[in-house]
Formats: C-alpha cells, sequence, structure tokens
C-alpha cells in the first residue's frame, strides 16, 4: 500500500532551478510496473496497460528500486552526501535528491560521495557501509567531480557515466574504461545543453552481455556501447524530448524523456516514457500529468 511522504522541509530545500539537469531516475519492477521521477510532484508508475498513477513524494532527482525490501533496517545517506528517502512498500523506492544511486541483485546500495578525492560507496542489507572504490582524481583534463549515471551489471559490476564516457568497476573494484571521447555521428540539438557537456551521457542500464545502454541528454539520444567498447545510436530524437535515464526489462528498452531537459526551470521540465521494443518499434506509453 502506497503512502504519501510529507517532506515538507526537503522539499523546501530543493532549488526550483537547476540548469540542464533533469531527473534519470527510471526502475521497473517484477510486475512490468515502470516507475520514473517527476522533480515536482515525486514519482509516477505505469502498469503493463497504461494506469498512469502518481506517488506523491520529493521531487528528487535519481530513484533505486528496493523490491525486496532488504534495505529496510539501513540507514540511508543524508547530509552533505544528499539525501536518499525511502517512498512506498511492496515494492520500495529509493529517492535520492543529489547523487546516483543503484541497487545491486545483492540488495547493496550504491552511490557516489561527494568532494575530492570521488568514492563509490557500498551500503549493504546489513547496514555496513564501506568505500567500493576510489576514483580517479581527473580524466584527461577534466577533473572528475560528479558521476552522471550509476549502474550495476548482472556480474555484480558497477558502471558509471562522466559526459562523455563509460566506466566499469569489477568485483575487484578495479576500474576500466568501456568507451570514453564517445561523440555519436549524429546529435541533436539540445536547447540549454552546452557544447563542452556534449554528448552528455546521464542515466545507464547493462544487459546481461554487458552491453550499456545509454542516455545521451546532450544528443536527445540513446546509445548502445558492447562490452567491447563499440558504440551505436539505438533511439534519436529531435531534441525537444531528450532521454536521461534507461530501464530494461527483458531485451526491451524504457526510456525517461524530459520535455525542455536543457531548461533552467524544474516546472518546465515534463518527464515521459518511451518503450524501444527488441524489433526496434518505439512508442511513447506514459507522459506525467500536471
Amino acid at each position: 500500500m502506497w503512502r504519501s511522504l510529507r517532506l515538507v522541509a526537503l522539499l523546501c530545500a530543493i532549488p526550483t532551478t537547476l540548469a540542464a539537469h533533469p531527473g534519470t531516475g527510471i526502475v521497473i519492477d517484477r510486475q512490468g510496473n515502470v516507475y520514473f521521477v517527476d522533480m515536482v510532484s515525486g514519482v509516477w508508475k505505469t502498469d503493463r496497460h497504461g494506469q498512469l498513477t502518481h506517488l506523491p513524494g520529493p521531487g528528487f532527482h535519481w530513484l533505486g528500486l528496493d523490491e525486496g525490501d532488504v534495505l529496510r533496517a539501513v540507514t540511508l545517506p543524508h547530509g552533505s552526501t544528499g539525501d536518499v528517502v525511502r517512498l512506498g512498500d511492496k515494492p520500495t523506492l529509493l529517492l535520492s535528491s543529489d547523487v546516483p544511486i543503484a541497487i545491486g541483485r545483492d540488495g547493496s546500495l550504491y552511490y557516489p560521495s561527494r568532494g575530492a578525492p570521488l568514492r563509490l560507496m557500498r551500503v549493504k542489507p546489513s547496514g555496513e557501509t564501506a568505500v567500493f572504490a576510489t576514483l580517479p582524481a581527473r580524466t584527461g583534463a577534466t577533473e572528475l567531480r560528479d558521476l552522471n549515471g550509476v549502474a550495476v551489471g548482472p556480474d555484480g559490476s558497477v558502471y558509471y557515466t562522466e559526459n562523455d564516457a563509460v566506466r566499469r568497476i569489477d568485483s575487484s573494484s578495479r576500474i576500466s574504461t568501456v568507451a570514453q571521447n564517445v561523440s555519436p555521428a549524429k546529435c541533436a540539438s539540445v536547447q540549454g545543453i552546452e557544447r563542452r557537456d556534449m554528448p552528455l551521457l546521464r542515466g545507464l542500464a547493462v544487459d546481461a552481455a554487458g552491453t550499456v545502454y545509454v542516455a545521451a541528454t546532450g544528443c536527445g539520444s540513446v546509445l548502445k556501447v558492447t562490452a567491447t567498447g563499440e558504440v551505436t545510436t539505438l533511439f534519436q530524437g529531435d531534441g525537444e524530448w531528450s532521454p536521461t535515464g534507461v530501464a530494461l526489462l527483458g531485451s526491451d528498452v524504457y526510456v525517461l524523456e524530459f520535455l525542455g531537459a536543457g531548461s533552467d526551470d524544474r516546472r518546465a521540465m515534463v518527464p515521459r516514457v518511451r518503450e524501444i521494443a527488441s524489433t526496434g518499434a518505439t512508442r511513447v506509453i506514459a507522459t506525467a500529468r500536471r
């Protein structure tokens, strides 16, 4: 049974303008229900029949699914790293205000610290919290200050995105590069997103073969990156609606898109979900109602 979260203090603490920073949170439960963030009014759920339900809560950016409720007794991150809060039960959603989060098959929660050096943290279902990996201080000439997205692969490896790179951390905390200097052949112009940030890789998901599906928000596209680093465009939009997050259900890809992804006004950023079937057919299955 879903319950509303009365988090007025948290909502008031969130700025109403975030340049080129729409939410990326999209997850799918075992029944095929899709949940996605709305930075104005909480979370939306759409079932297999297209029924859209609003789940009131804080207008946070990132979303995780604790389907087994294994983190119910764990103290979630809060404070300087940002806040992670629970929403509902059966399943329980985790919403994160400031940093991307991901939950592995064993129920462990992963999230990046803030500040230098940047660390990827792991919270086990037991409540034990430790550094999973310390990330490089720089990537080329650029200081690594934030991660754009985090996902856990079926083998337990953790993947993360920078503006133009996808990297992988294996179970021994070794960091490798899946693809870098990513520059799609086609790139729609998304108003408000600076060229220096392109292609602005954000939310991602990983299949059993190690293939990464990642939202290139700055190009209005979804990219497919093989385990060997080959990059192709799975979907190309026109730049009006731009992908920000990705989730997988079997061989189908579900994409969170935002209208006005480069806007300075979160109320102008309207979310919707696109389904890309394994056949290549694509359709919009839900749009937030405001």
